[in-house]
């Protein structure tokens, strides 16, 4: 969301990022800015469930079409996807659309106007198998590191959801 991290802390990450070739360097950083997402600043507009379910239901929309879904988790103030992309799309070309219709429902519901999502986002080219184990498991236990519920398989809102 776009008033989950300030605006000067992103810029001095940019900064930082675009200083540094180490992979260990990067991962620090990364580090640092999931735990200020985890912190819950911000509005934290899918707190609302309607909220989340908009952004759930446009995460499984075009899944298949121009992607495969293959984790999700939708955080207070941020949400975590894993998809392989199609050929013919691009991961820039799907967020994108994805923050538009989002924002636009969202805003409309929360009686908002202007930017909702950050302009930016993060991406990572999975490189192996145990690169995508261990972001399976970072999505799914994004929740319970946050505080947000016991195990996984309770929060609403994610992949990983039973039901229960």
């Amino acid at each position: 969301m776009a008033d989950s991290v300030p605006r000067k802390v992103i810029a001095r990450w940019k900064d930082e990022l675009s200083k540094i070739d180490d992979e260990q360097a990067h991962a620090q950083i990364r580090k640092r800015i999931s735990e200020y997402e985890d912190a819950g600043e911000g509005a934290c507009w899918l707190r609302d469930s309607f909220n989340a379910e908009i952004v759930q239901t446009a995460l499984k929309h075009s899944d298949q079409e121009r992607y495969k879904l293959l984790e999700w988790c939708i955080m207070p103030n941020h949400v975590h996807a894993l998809i392989r992309v199609h050929e013919n799309h691009s991961t820039e070309q799907i967020v994108r659309s994805r923050k538009n219709f989002t924002a636009r429902r969202i805003n409309q519901h929360i009686g908002k106007q202007g930017r909702l999502w950050e302009p930016d986002y993060f991406d990572r080219l999975i490189r192996d198998e145990e690169h995508l184990v261990r972001a399976t498991r970072y999505i799914r236990m994004n929740p319970v590191k946050a505080g947000l519920c016991k195990a996984p398989e309770h929060w609403r809102w994610s992949s990983a959801w039973t039901g229960h």
